[in-house]
Parts: C-alpha cells; structure tokens; sequence
C-alpha cells in the first residue's frame, strides 16, 4: 500500500464516508487513492476550497460524525482556512487533509511551498506532517481522535512524493507496528458531590432560568425535564436554537440583539443561572455577577466559569449529566416567575406576527422569514447566513420538534449558509434542506450553487435580497453614529442565475405574493431553487431592548449626512406607528378593518409631514 492509500483506509476505519475538496498536483496522489474507494468514501467536488471547509464544518456539526476536507498544496490549502476558523470556533469536529510541495524541496521556495504547519498551528487541536507510510496509520488515528475529543480541526499535510511511497515496514526501532487504534469514548460524567453541590444551589433558587447552547442539542427531553421541575424558563443561544422546539410553553427564545425581551428580562431578574453546553460570548445579556448563583455544566473543564463566576461546575455530557442531576431536584410550587415570563412571551409573539404580516410594499423581509418558517417541513433542516438575515431567522423561524438548525455562530462568517445546505443535504437526503441567506453572503460563494445542481440536491435557498451589506449598515449608522459607506451591491438576478445553473428561480417583490410562490418552489424536488425575495433594503434589525444609544447614533449619523436619512426616519416611524396600534387594538374589540384603516391614514399624515 501507498501512504495515500494508508489514509484514505484509516479514515475509513473512523467512519468518514464523505469528503469535500478541489483536487490539485499537490494531492493528486491521495485523490487517487480515494477514486479506488469511491464506492466506500464520497468524494463531493467543490468550486471553492473555502466551501468544502464550510460543508465539512456543517457535516460534522449535522451529524455529530468527523467532517472531513481535502484541498492541494499552497493557495489549495490556504482556502480552508476561514471554513476551518468556523469549525474551530463552533466546535465541530474536522479532519482537513491537505498536499505539500516535495519532501527535498521544501524551504527552497519552490511553487506553491507554504509552509502550512506553521499556517494551521493556530486553527487545529491536531496538526502533523505524515513523513512516511509507516507514519501515516498511525497520525490519521491520532487526528482523528483528537478531533473528536476536543471538538475541533485536526490537519494533515503530505508531501506529493510521500503521498506516492509504498509501504516497506521499514519502521524505526521504537515502532511497534499496529500499535494504534481507532477506539474512541465519548461518556463522561461529573463527580456525584458536585452533583449534589449543583442541585442545591438550583434547589435554593426562586428565579431560576436555563440557557442552552447547542452542547445541549442532544439533551432536549432531559433539560425539559430538568426546567420543568425547577419552574424555569429556557433561553437559548442561536446555536442552540433546536435545543427546546419554539413553541414550547418553558422556550422564551433567543438571547442578545437577536433575541427576545422576555429572556432580556429574565436575565435582569434571575436569581439562578443554569448554564448548559453553551460559551455565549456576549456576556452584557447574561445576570450582573453577583446578581445570580451559577450552575454550569459542558464538555470541557476550560469553558467552566468562562462567561460567569459560577459556584458549581460539572464537566461531562449535557445528557448524561442532566439525567443524573434531575432525580436530586425539588419540584419548584412558586412558579409565578415562570408563569410572569411565559405572559410575556405571549405578547412578544404577538409582536412578532405583527410584524411579519404586514403588506407593504417594499415587502417587509420579517414576511418572508415567517412564510418559509410556516412552510417548512416537520424534519427540515435550516442553515443560516450571517447577517440581518440571521436575526430575521432568528425571531421569526420558528422551529418545532425534530428540525435541524445551525449557522456560523462564534465566527459569525458571512457565505456559510449555501455549504451549510448542501452539506446537510449529502448527510440528510431524505430530510428538506433550507439556506435562509442573504443577498451579500450568497454572493461570496455563489457558485456551489452550481455544486448542488451537479449532485442533484434539491435545496431551496432564500436569499432575502436587500442590494446591500444590511448588518454592516445598520452597524455603521447605531453602533458608531456614523453615515453608511461602501455597503451598496449592484443587483443581481438570482432567479435567472438559477435558471442558468439548470434549476428553478423564484423572484417575489409583493407579498401578496410571498406564501404562493414559497409553496410552490418548496415543492421543487427534482432540483434546487432559489427564492429572490426583494426585501426594504432600510428595515432596521431591532434588537429587543432599544438602548438610548441607538437613537442618538442614529441622529448622529444622520447629521452627518446619512443619504437615506428620510427614508430611514420614515421606515422606523411607520413601524412605530404599527405597533403603537397593535398595542392600542389588543386592549379593545375594535375591528381589524377599522385599524387597518387608521394605520393607513396616520403613515398618510406623517408621510405628507
């Protein structure tokens, strides 16, 4: 056996059935050895390198298996790197084997020599160069394991002559041939006193709330059970968002400028934080330290205490760990802080529909993320883009029991959620695949669009089409206080992209419109389709909670002379004017027509102001 031959077996034996690359002369030699296995190990062709990184970040992060990327020698492998970033930052598990140039040329900058140990030091938990095929079996197993173990990117680099050489045995005195393995053990459990130390604390709490993170995602009926006793609300962070389905009656939805006000408020009241499988970065949405006694349990004794100053840290499995820790739990009979928090969510939901079912014109992009929400099937698996789409996604997809959902989170990379689709759809075939994603991500990689068409995978993809970078806007106007600059797109057709690809394209500019059209491309099953949905490119991503800050940079910026500053005013107005009435028309039984009605007549008086 060669030593491509060596990996490609070893990969087997830990259960990769699926590569994503872009063959080149410096790994042509391991493509070769993957060619003879084709029948055991898919090879999934990519247009760009960033995009098998993508797809194998996703794989590992759908299925719980190893995701695996290939790429070849220099700029090959330099591609992987922010695919690679994201896998890292999200802890998903992923091998990237990449090619070096040749054994006796390297340091001679001969072509395409990078010296890419150095280049992966800082993304992988596992990063060796396989020197020999009496070398490999055993950096594949070591790779692999670790991987695993540590939830993040293991690299392989080969040179393009040691790809080629033939096992000879000719180990060296301290080999002992067949001495690795590819055993691996997941359980883990915490030590019983600190079980006991967890449950009193959260025994002593009144207002107790659980975050959840996507550590917890296979945990879903044990954390239910474990907020169920304690009368505890359950907030979610957005890569946690399968965790509890959104519509069950504990879920106060996500956290943070994507979330709710109910979980703001929940954390402003906590007097006991339990913390399950999650590092949620922005720590100035969780309890003041001091404020809340903490419980926090993940796979990693690092992560415990990295957020906040917890009392008691349980380091094993969410599922195993919740399981052992429900049976020391008293049943919480004061439940007015649970029930308090589930009235509010009532009336945030309400908000919601309020906000995603109004027909003006240009269409509100809430509309579309409420339509596909609606539309989506009972398994479907959603991937979404980094942007205003995500928070649009986040407050108005509503995911129920037994769906998928996952995003770049911590790296927050915008061009993830095409690969993310894809990738879900190669490990899921049977399950509908949704990329929610906007016009600017879309764009960056718009060409594995044309991968899917290829493998005949039909993915739908909404692309919630605004012409600009919105997030960067809306950034630059209420975080800094200043004008938007040099986030404008040329537009682009993406429904007859998709139609020059050889798929479906959808275009929906009213939203009279809107759930017609979804319907029928969701219904698309021979191949892909796009679904252009042409958004208010000046909807502003509200956070729950409006800060003073956000309208005095807003103001800032427009005396700066932000160029849509009227448009903008008369946009926030107008919803303001909405909900005003909303909230007016929820405390009587005047009609529905009537209110439509004096909503039109007032956006007429202030639009003529």
């Amino acid at each position: 056996m060669k030593t491509a031959d060596i990996i490609a077996e070893s990969l087997l034996d830990w259960g990769v059935d699926t590569i994503f690359g872009l063959p080149g002369d410096g790994i042509n030699g391991f493509i070769e050895a993957l060619r003879q296995r084709s029948s055991r190990i898919r090879f999934v062709l990519v247009r760009h390198e960033e995009s098998a990184a993508f797809m194998a970040c996703a794989y590992a992060k759908y299925t719980g298996r190893l995701g695996a990327c290939v790429a070849t020698s220099g700029p090959g492998a330099i591609h992987l790197l922010a695919g690679l970033y994201d896998a890292k930052a999200d802890g998903a598990p992923v091998i990237a084997i990449t090619g070096s140039t040749y054994s006796d040329m390297m340091g001679s900058s001969y072509q395409q020599d990078v010296d890419l140990r150095q280049l992966f030091s800082d993304v992988s938990v596992y990063n060796n160069m396989i020197n020999s095929p009496e070398h490999a079996e055993m950096a594949v197993d070591i790779a692999c394991r670790s991987a695993l173990a540590k939830k993040g990117v293991s690299h392989l680099t080969i040179p393009i002559d040691v790809q080629e050489k033939e096992l000879h045995g000719e180990y060296s005195r301290h080999k002992v041939p067949g001495h690795t393995s590819d055993a691996f053990v997941t359980a883990a459990m915490p030590d019983p006193i600190l079980l006991r130390q967890a449950a009193d604390i959260l025994n002593a709490g009144r207002k107790v709330v659980v975050l959840a993170g996507q550590g917890a995602l296979g945990a879903t009926d044990e954390l239910i059970a474990v907020a169920d006793r304690l009368g505890a609300p359950v907030v979610k962070a957005l890569l946690g968002k399968a965790v509890v389905p959104d519509d069950h009656p504990l879920c106060l939805g996500g956290i943070g400028l994507l979330g709710t006000s109910p979980s703001s408020d929940a954390m402003a009241e906590a007097d006991t934080l339990l913390m399950v499988g999650t590092s949620f970065p922005y720590i100035d949405y969780l309890p003041r330290p001091g404020q809340a006694r903490g419980v926090q349990i993940d796979l990693f004794a690092e992560k415990i205490g990295l957020r906040y100053p917890v009392e008691a840290g349980l380091v094993g499995d969410a599922r195993l760990t919740l399981s052992a820790l429900l049976p020391l739990l008293q049943e919480k009979s004061d439940r007015r802080f649970l029930k308090g928090k589930q009235a509010a969510m009532n009336d945030w939901n309400g908000l919601m529909k309020e906000r995603s079912s109004r027909t003006d014109i240009p269409m509100k992009p809430q509309v579309i993320a409420a339509i596909v929400s609606e539309e989506l099937e009972d398994d479907a698996i959603v991937s979404v883009d980094s942007g205003t789409n995500t928070i649009w996604a986040a407050q108005h997809i509503y995911l129920r029991r037994g769906m998928k959902f996952s995003l770049s989170g911590t790296l927050a990379t915008m061009a993830a959620g095409l690969p993310y689709a894809i990738a879900a759809k190669i490990a899921f075939p049977e399950r509908q695949s949704v990329a929610f994603v906007g016009d600017g991500g879309f764009s960056m990689l718009m060409g594995e669009f044309a991968t899917a068409v290829k493998y005949k995978l039909p993915i739908k993809v909404v692309i919630v089409k605004n012409n600009s970078l919105g997030m960067i806007r809306w950034e630059q106007l209420a975080f800094l206080g200043n004008p938007e600059y040099g986030v404008e797109f040329a537009p682009i057709d993406f429904a007859k992209f998709a139609e020059a690809c050889g798929a479906a394209g959808y275009s929906i500019s009213d939203p009279r419109d809107a759930r017609s059209v979804v319907r029928e491309a969701m219904a698309v099953d021979d191949r892909p389709a796009i679904i252009e949905a042409v958004v208010d490119p000046f909807e502003p991503p509200m956070p729950p909670k409006v800060a003073p800050s956000f309208v005095s940079n807003l103001a800032e910026s427009f005396a700066k002379g932000q160029p849509y500053a009227s448009r903008i005013g008369l946009t926030i107005f107008r919803d303001q004017v909405h909900e005003a009435l909303r909230r007016m028309h929820s405390h009587h039984h005047g009609g529905h027509e009537e209110g439509g009605a004096e909503e039109k007549k007032e956006e007429e008086r202030q639009a003529k102001r």
